[in-house]
């Protein structure tokens, strides 16, 4: 086999394996994160994923403002 085709088939055979590495590398886990961030807050913009943890930083971290109406029925 001349050096030529042997660096040819050497360059295909990396493609292949990077491309099945990546693939098993699977999601994004900071968008994934990002993504279950759901909740803000109006005063400070910090995004929670829940809203049990919304309230509680609602009423720990701005307690004089007055609570929004969505956590109104929410259980603490």
């Amino acid at each position: 086999m001349a050096p030529g085709q042997q660096k040819i088939q050497s360059q295909q055979k990396n493609a292949k394996k990077q491309a099945g590495q990546k693939k098993k590398q699977g999601h994004d886990q900071k968008a994934a994160a990002k993504a279950a961030l759901i909740y803000t807050c109006t005063v400070c913009r910090t995004q929670m994923p829940d809203p049990k943890t919304f309230k509680q930083h609602f009423e720990s971290k701005h307690p004089k403002t007055p609570l929004p109406p969505e956590l109104a029925d929410v259980q603490a």
